[in-house]
């Protein structure tokens, strides 16, 4: 299956990065490189971009996308490690990073990834296939406390415990196998709701689960923020609550919070801070976009700049 992926929220991302033509930019989730061909198009000879993704199917694709450049590298590996990624490739600091987080549109059509709710396929949901746990190990090992737990903190399902209780007590027959025996299992747990498919939220919080999406995130927004130079953006698309929260809460932190007197002309306490939050509001996908891409209907945009000054 060709990889296709809808770049979302595309220009107002590249404005975000605020491109110099021979700044060193990363596309921690490159994908097929929709974004990352609009950051190259801006640079000079000069600049340089490095793509990372878990999915080398991804890089595959990036790299027929960006064959007709020669200022970029690609890696196989996970912006949680972007630090030794960086160190590896012996640059310290870069001048723009973007992280367009969660499952692509070819992870979720393409059947043999099991990623989607819908079809019968092999469970899976593995975004870098060399990894061991798949969700069929979820699925099929994981203790019914420990399932019903991860859907309800990461699927945000209140039916969460029944949901957990229904699996385990099928798997005591055979393994489940498929995404449509799975699904069938969530649907006979949930009551009816015009809230999107019953199993929109668990088959998410499995996805979460399998590739580790959530506890790093936090540290890995602080690590992306200490990797920029002074002037650096740091660009990040969310599309559910959870990631937009540890976002949030990282960008927060990051950029402190002086503790003075609003009548002092400047800071006296001694605050630090990593830089400033761009747009107080994330940035959504305009109707004219989510009618060409309704995927992009989740979608959030927070921008972080880079300074090194006391708040």
């Amino acid at each position: 299956m060709e990889f296709k992926h809808i770049p979302v929220l595309l220009n107002e991302t590249i404005e975000g990065l605020n491109i110099k033509p021979d700044g060193i930019y990363v596309d921690g989730t490159i994908g097929g490189a929709g974004h990352s061909k609009k950051i190259i198009e801006k640079l000079s000879s000069n600049g340089f971009l490095i793509g990372i993704d878990r999915d080398e199917e991804a890089l595959k694709a990036a790299n027929e996308n960006l064959k007709d450049y020669k200022n970029y590298k690609l890696i196989h590996g996970n912006h949680d490690d972007i630090k030794n990624i960086l160190s590896d490739l012996s640059i310290d600091k870069v001048d723009g990073i973007l992280l367009d987080l969660g499952v692509s549109s070819y992870q979720l059509d393409e059947k043999s990834r099991g990623f989607s709710y819908i079809g019968n396929d092999k469970l899976d949901m593995r975004m870098d296939k060399s990894q061991k746990l798949s969700a069929y190990d979820v699925v099929n090992k994981y203790k019914e406390e420990t399932l019903a737990d991860l859907i309800y903190a990461y699927g945000e399902e209140r039916y969460s415990r029944r949901i957990a209780k229904n699996i385990c007590l099928a798997r005591k027959s055979k393994p489940i196998e498929t995404t449509k025996e799975l699904a069938e299992i969530i649907e006979k747990s949930v009551p009816f709701s015009k809230d999107g498919h019953p199993a929109k939220r668990t088959f998410q919080a499995i996805r979460i689960e399998v590739n580790n999406e959530i506890e790093p995130l936090y540290n890995t927004v602080i690590d992306c923020i200490n990797s920029l130079k002074t002037g650096g953006r740091l660009c990040i698309i969310t599309f559910h609550s959870l990631e937009d929260r540890a976002v949030k809460k990282a960008y927060k932190d990051a950029e402190g919070k002086c503790t003075c007197p609003k009548d002092l002309p400047y800071c006296v306490c001694g605050a630090k801070t990593l830089g400033k939050i761009i747009n107080k509001k994330p940035i959504e996908a305009t109707e004219e976009e989510l009618k060409i891409n309704s995927r992009a209907k989740s979608a959030k945009l927070r921008i972080f700049e880079r300074r090194e000054k006391a708040n």
